[in-house]
């Protein structure tokens, strides 16, 4: 298991998103282990925040296309205008 102090963490956030191996935050300061991080699967978001409408959601590949479409939606409801 890695030791990382609070300051390399503050210094380097990037150490917890590209986290791969549980590590220990320790705080040199005192010499007491603050903290043990592990890291977490990757899972879709989507069933987290669907909740009970998760079966509803459908998955979008494009995510810029789907912006473009919902305003282009929005619009037309709003001004009446076609595209």
């Amino acid at each position: 298991m890695y030791t990382i102090s609070i300051g390399d963490i503050q210094k380097n956030i990037s150490l917890l998103t590209k986290l791969t191996e549980a590590f220990t935050i320790v705080d040199k300061r005192k010499n007491q282990n603050v903290a043990i991080v592990y890291p977490i699967k990757k899972y879709s978001i989507i069933e987290t925040l669907a909740g009970k409408y998760r079966n509803r959601v459908e998955r979008v590949d494009d995510l810029e296309m789907a912006k473009e479409e919902a305003m282009r939606q929005m619009m037309s409801e709003k001004y009446g205008l076609s595209y």
